[in-house]
């Protein structure tokens, strides 16, 4: 092992069956939405995997991806399988892995009651017995549901050995059965989806017989020619879903058929349990990790355990390997935010690499093209793997050093412009530094951090504590100006509004909070400000004019639905569908629909009703020169990934 490297665990080799993993990072399954409509494969989904295996993970695994589209399919974005139409674009991706060193794998799924309806033949999902799905991610989930027939479980195995097939063809190395989360194969095992009285249900034996039938069929057609790694929940959490114990004597009988088991937890189609699956930063890091540990400590257990949830650095995954509690580690988005993470980390530069905010943008790609908040190359390597060079030097200004800013600062210097940035205050972000005080908001303070260092490490040229005035920026005599002035809190002519204390006072500690708690503004930031005062013994409630389940519509569903949750068990009272009034020194005075009047005690009122862009400051420098770029908030951005994405393109086509 080179002396330069911190991670011996991290950074050593592993057999997991037939193959030589040159280390202990596997590329964990994401779906991408980079193929046609029908599922063929594009020079954009090429190139994304030959991304994947460029950021040095020894395994890259394909995302869920459905093995019957009649009865199983769960989200648009998936490559075909099943047919042979597509051996060509497959046989092309194991090749860019294989260039690069990677070894490639596919997860495939039966959704079963999981399986979206519009996506199916008729309508109809088969599962192991009828129980409709409660929720989960957006249009996933199934209320039609008929119980399997011993033909349709025929059927299942046999697509599946089939397309274990049809992968070995096109030189695959893995592929990866999605046993948990609550898809068909789960459902099977567990006690509480599981209600048939035939060889299929009722004990243990039987409600294992199926997932072993699946394995044992692709184990016979295959044979060594692939290995079969295999997703689980280690446990559903569930009340009478499969626990920890259940998973381990599973694994036990399991293993004579796969290579591998990647453990992960909960279920995605029930809506109080997804966010363990998919877990964003509400979550501690490394959230998932004892239960990976339980599966690894069993001494019966003699196959590769891998974890995977919310672990985010290099340095986390030696800690967890070094303390024998998996084989291997699986990530995605700390890769997507950063392709460069394990190199970085290889050569001792961990300060270079960009923070992954957990905050699950890149999971709305079940419907929309893959992308990432903090890095806007994610999903467009075809046209942007490498920065292009600028064809004519320019002269830049940059006005305001928030993240939008500070972004387009960094791609302007990196192809060669010649750049200044007027930043008003003291220190560059001074915003994001305070929306990231709240004690969940770790991942963004360290985006913050890194975000200013490699700003003032691009090359360009950075005026602090200056405000820009038209005269400043002309006196630069810029080809092409970055207007990027952000927002200010909307101040509407409510009675009273002037006793509110603002939301970002409140969020670091400015002001003295009372003990009962008024937030005006269902937002994202109102709901979290709730939440972090309600952690601190505050009693808070939260009032808006959308109904309740809009409340903080614009996160992704993993962070929407646990903030929900964790505002429910800390009771956080939500108030939808009604008007602020009035503002007093004695509470708030709203009014709902129905025209009906109600008073809220209030010792501190909070003001979180939305943020407006600076257009009067946009305005001031509008008109100065004909190459002007408005960019973040100031262009009614609204979160990280579309200010990141406003500031990108311009700068990079500039």
């Amino acid at each position: 092992m080179a002396n330069f490297n911190k991670y011996p665990h991290v950074f050593s080799p592993i057999q997991v069956g037939t193959m030589t993993l040159k280390n202990r990072i596997q590329f964990s399954p994401m779906i991408c939405a980079l193929e046609t409509p029908s599922g063929e494969i594009t020079q954009e989904y090429i190139d994304w995997i030959a991304q994947q295996a460029r950021t040095g993970a020894s395994l890259i695994t394909i995302g869920g991806t459905s093995i019957d589209h009649e009865t199983g399919d769960d989200f648009e974005s998936e490559i075909d399988v099943t047919t042979d139409m597509n051996v060509v674009g497959l046989k092309r991706l194991a090749d860019e892995a294989h260039y690069r060193g990677a070894k490639i794998s596919i997860e495939l799924v039966h959704a079963g009651r999981g399986a979206m309806p519009r996506l199916l033949k008729d309508g109809v999902a088969i599962s192991s017995s009828v129980f409709p799905a409660t929720g989960g991610p957006e249009g996933v989930g199934n209320t039609h549901i008929r119980e399997m027939t011993y033909a349709d479980i025929e059927h299942i195995c046999q697509r599946y050995a089939d397309i274990a097939e049809r992968m070995a063809r096109c030189e695959f190395d893995a592929i990866m059965l999605h046993c948990a989360h609550g898809n068909l194969i789960a459902q099977f095992m567990s006690p509480r989806f599981n209600h048939r009285t035939d060889w299929y249900g009722g004990s243990f034996e039987n409600r294992m017989r199926f997932p072993l039938q699946i394995m044992k069929a692709v184990r016979d057609r295959v044979g060594k020619r692939l290995n079969i790694d295999m997703r689980i929940s280690g446990d559903e959490l569930i009340e009478g879903g499969l626990k920890v114990e259940d998973m381990i004597e599973f694994v036990k009988l399991a293993q004579q058929y796969v290579d591998s088991v990647h453990v992960s937890v909960g279920l995605v189609i029930e809506s109080d349990y997804f966010y363990y699956s998919m877990p964003p930063y509400y979550h501690p890091h490394c959230n998932n990790v004892k239960y990976a540990e339980a599966f690894k400590k069993c001494p019966d257990i003699h196959i590769p355990v891998t974890t995977v949830g919310s672990i985010t650095t290099v340095a986390e995954a030696e800690e967890i390997l070094a303390a024998g509690k998996a084989d291997m580690v699986a990530m995605a988005r700390p890769l997507m935010a950063e392709p460069n993470l394990l190199k970085n980390a290889y050569a001792g530069k961990e300060e270079n690499s960009r923070p992954c905010l957990r905050c699950f943008e890149c999971a709305s790609a079940v419907a929309h093209q893959l992308h990432c908040a903090v890095n806007p190359t994610c999903g467009r390597e075809t046209q942007y793997r490498v920065l292009p060079r600028a064809e004519e030097k320019k002269k830049c200004v940059v006005i305001g050093g928030g993240p939008s800013g500070m972004l387009a600062a960094q791609v302007l210097a990196k192809r060669g412009h010649e750049v200044t940035l007027f930043e008003k205050e003291a220190e560059l972000g001074q915003k994001l530094y305070e929306i990231s005080n709240l004690s969940f908001k770790g991942d963004m303070r360290r985006y913050w951090k890194w975000d200013v260092e490699t700003t003032k490490k691009c090359g360009a040229k950075v005026l602090l504590g200056t405000e820009a005035t038209p005269e400043l920026v002309m006196a630069e005599e810029p080809d092409a100006i970055f207007i990027a002035v952000g927002s200010s809190p909307i101040v509407p002519p409510i009675p009273g509004i002037e006793r509110t204390a603002g939301i970002l006072d409140v969020d670091n500690d400015r002001v003295e909070v009372g003990k009962k708690v008024v937030v005006c503004g269902g937002g994202l930031s109102g709901t979290e400000c709730a939440l972090e005062l309600a952690y601190k013994g505050h009693q808070v409630t939260v009032v808006d004019m959308l109904p309740v389940q809009a409340f903080a519509k614009d996160a992704a569903p993993a962070p929407y639905t646990m903030l929900h949750a964790l505002l429910k068990q800390n009771k956080v009272k939500l108030i939808g569908d009604s008007k602020v009034l009035s503002i007093s020194d004695k509470g708030v005075e709203i009014i709902d629909r129905d025209l009906r009047h109600e008073f809220l005690e209030a010792d501190t009122v909070v003001n979180a009703l939305g943020m407006r862009a600076n257009k009067e400051i946009v305005d001031r420098f509008a008109g100065l020169i004909p190459e002007v770029y408005v960019i973040g908030d100031a262009a009614g951005a609204g979160n990280m990934r579309h200010a990141t994405a406003s500031a990108f393109i311009p700068a990079v086509e500039c």
